[in-house]
């Protein structure tokens, strides 16, 4: 929250009207202390899908890509269009040490004010899909030692009680072989699948269980703020 008066709200754009090639101009604190730099750039891409790796959690996003010169800090500015209307937030850019010129991933700004509406209306993102699981890839052979398995994949780590995939009859433990047909072998894969439904989807999950193949059927719940605190507290 801001401690102001009489500031000037941003005019927002529409993000479906880019044009590649089109020309814009990001605004953003690079390295944290460089409040207020302009930088400037065409549309590279429109609605390019990129994987997000944060710290629990792998997310595939449609997202604008440009080339302005983006740094640490300038997460979360605006990109504008020549007409000065908001057009997208910057998330992420590439941080591959052969990559000239890719820089950018932004937020479409269409996305990001129904997410906003969403919070002011419900005081969270409505329609996010939850199972109510902790889980963990199995890669390597410390790994699997540790937790005393054999098989490399996705393994269950824990249970939310009275969640989705309690209620299903996942248990700690069961290793997720296929949903819906699809096989499930990394992290990545788990996650991606699960953001393609929303909740009230229902799911068919095979899973290995004590050297035994079992399918069950899981109806995806919604993400809210009571279930991520579940899921935290699991």
């Amino acid at each position: 929250k801001i401690d102001a008066t009489d500031l000037t709200p941003a005019t927002v754009g529409n993000s479906d009207s880019l044009a590649v090639g089109e020309s814009v101009l990001a605004v953003g604190n690079p390295l944290g202390e460089l409040g207020g730099t302009v930088t400037s750039g065409i549309v590279s891409a429109l609605n390019r899908s990129v994987t997000i790796q944060g710290t629990s959690s792998t997310n595939t996003m449609s997202l604008i890509q440009m080339d302005a010169s983006v740094s640490p800090g300038n997460s979360g500015g605006g990109l504008f269009n020549m007409n000065g209307e908001l057009i997208g937030l910057v998330n992420a850019k590439s941080s591959s040490s052969d990559a000239e010129g890719l820089g950018l991933s932004l937020i479409h700004i269409n996305d990001a004010i129904k997410v906003a509406q969403d919070l002011l209306e419900n005081g969270y993102v409505s329609g996010r899909p939850y199972m109510g699981i902790t889980y963990l890839a199995v890669t390597d052979a410390q790994t699997a030692a540790q937790l005393n398995v054999t098989a490399y994949g996705v393994y269950v780590v824990d249970v939310v009680q009275g969640g989705p995939a309690d209620k299903a009859g996942l248990k700690t433990g069961d290793r997720i072989v296929s949903i819906d047909g699809t096989e499930i072998a990394q992290k990545d894969d788990l996650g991606t699948l699960i953001q393609q439904h929303a909740a009230g989807d229902t799911l068919s999950i095979t899973v290995a269980r004590e050297g035994q193949m079992q399918t069950v059927s899981l109806t995806l719940g919604e993400k809210n703020a009571q279930t991520q605190q579940a899921q935290k507290n699991s």
